[in-house]
């Protein structure tokens, strides 16, 4: 036997939410429903579903709107990034995409920082183009300056401490790349 039932969440090999689809009884009510997956295919549940797909679809519209909206403000300029780097122009760490989006909420443009795609860990200074997915249709490269603390390519502090100068290593010289 087979039971007419309403995805409300995308299942794999199965639909997407909103599907409409026949499973097995045992599928549908011992794993299914319990889990939230579906619903029974009533008239009063296909109302709610096409009721909730509008809503979806205008949310959506919405998302996409803002992202544009985004988009203008993004291609517009370069961001620089101050890093503390050494004296050959590599960095003592790296620039993330959490680095990145703080860089832009300076600017007034909030982007989440998974909404941030970077190829290759940034570890030197520079200029890089680093993609930025704000929608599924809207995708663009961003132009990043990585930069010295003081705007050039010396390193963050100049002074030792009396540690390093008696030859004993400090935490900070422990670190590996």
């Amino acid at each position: 036997m087979s039971t007419q039932i309403i995805l409300t969440a995308p299942v794999d090999n199965l639909g997407a939410e909103g599907d409409t689809i026949a499973v097995a009884d045992g599928y549908a009510r011992n794993f299914l429903f319990p889990k939230g997956l579906a619903m029974p295919a009533t008239a009063s549940n296909l109302r709610r579903v096409e009721s909730l797909r509008k809503k979806r679809e205008a949310s959506l519209a919405a998302q996409l709107e803002d992202a544009k909206a985004i988009l203008t403000k993004l291609t517009k300029q370069s961001y620089t990034i101050a890093a503390a780097a050494g004296a050959d122009g590599k960095l003592y760490g790296s620039v993330t995409s959490a680095d990145i989006s703080e860089a832009l909420k300076k600017e007034g443009i909030e982007v989440d920082r998974r909404k941030i795609v970077i190829e290759h860990a940034i570890r030197e200074l520079g200029v890089y183009d680093v993609d930025v997915k704000l929608h599924s249709e809207v995708v663009t490269k961003v132009k990043i300056w990585v930069v010295g603390p003081d705007s050039g390519n010396t390193p963050a502090s100049k002074s030792t401490s009396s540690d390093e100068k008696a030859g004993r290593k400090t935490p900070k010289a422990d670190k590996k790349k």
